[in-house]
């Protein structure tokens, strides 16, 4: 009952604001990563040489008419990705006037720093013609979508009420594997923007495709026997594994279509699956990525703290 009266509590006064700008901003960056995508695989990088103009324009006002060709996809890219930028600054804002919990405030000014940096990096990539450059901002896309995901999954009810109510086995164990298997997943993300814009390292990428499948199917087994919150727990690791299957199927598919002669796919083919085949890797880290916080979430240490953070708040009311 007490926890019951809690969990009720929680919810009260709460905006909705802040959860709701951070589904939108993790939405709105995945299709960025897509499109960012295709411009590495298209080769559409360096279509618009200057930066933060359009060809002396500003970058808002360039003529629709003139997005023809790789530069559809790369003025495209900037666009959707000040769009995000925009919905950083609204979440961040958010966060930092409507959110009770100082750390989940500064999350959100860490989000925006992110985003930031990130526009830096893309632009000085156009200007310095650096490959590493691309690389580093392939990885912080990675990083921050990864936030905008735990933004959305801090600011939700569910990760207060629900974890109130709920308790798992042997929490620690299944913590750290999950956590191993997220940072592997990233480091397998790493070797693939690598691969995608250097063409070296494939050996790498394989081997950190088959640790990663190694411990997918590991972490599945384990959250199997978790306990009380297996099915809290299934929702996700359940889509991992699927995930895992879709993504080993593309990265066969982009691996004979691009390096050896056995699959002779139009140009066009081999962009869709590549492209895909690095959406889905980053579905893949986030998933895991939530299914650590949940994890963490539900060990008895965290519900002692989430206790104590509620009461902390109702009588600062």
């Amino acid at each position: 009952m007490q926890e019951s009266n809690l969990a009720a509590h929680s919810g009260r006064g709460v905006s909705p604001w802040p959860h709701r700008l951070a589904v939108v901003t993790a939405c709105a960056t995945f299709p960025l990563l897509f499109i960012g995508g295709l411009v590495t695989s298209k080769g559409a990088g360096l279509a618009v040489p200057d930066w933060p103009t359009t060809f002396g324009y500003n970058m808002f006002l360039y003529p629709w008419s003139k997005m023809i060709g790789n530069v559809f996809y790369e003025h495209g890219h900037r666009l959707v990705a000040s769009a995000v930028g925009m919905l950083t600054i609204a979440l961040a804002l958010s966060l930092w006037f409507q959110e009770r919990r100082l750390w989940l405030r500064w999350l959100g000014v860490t989000a925006l720093a992110f985003v930031i940096a990130q526009g830096v990096l893309g632009g000085l990539r156009v200007v310095l013609l650096e490959h590493t450059l691309a690389i580093v901002h392939a990885a912080v896309a990675q990083v921050f979508f990864a936030l905008t995901v735990s933004l959305a999954l801090f600011t939700s009810s569910g990760w207060r009420e629900e974890t109130l109510a709920q308790s798992i086995r042997d929490a620690e164990r299944l913590r750290r594997i999950c956590a191993l298997t997220t940072g592997l997943i990233y480091i397998q993300i790493i070797f693939g923007a690598v691969l995608r814009h250097t063409g070296t390292r494939l050996d790498a990428h394989l081997f950190f495709a088959a640790v990663v499948a190694v411990h997918v199917i590991l972490v599945m087994l384990r959250v199997a026997r978790s306990g009380a919150a297996r099915t809290s727990l299934s929702r996700l690791s359940f889509p991992l594994g699927v995930l895992l299957a879709v993504q080993l199927a593309l990265g066969i598919v982009s691996y004979l279509g691009k390096f050896t002669p056995m699959l002779r796919m139009p140009i066009k083919a081999v962009v869709f699956f590549t492209t895909t085949h690095l959406v889905v890797g980053s579905l893949m880290l986030v998933t895991s990525l939530a299914l650590t916080l949940w994890v963490y979430r539900l060990s008895p240490s965290s519900r002692v703290a989430l206790r104590k953070e509620i009461l902390k708040e109702q009588y600062s009311v």
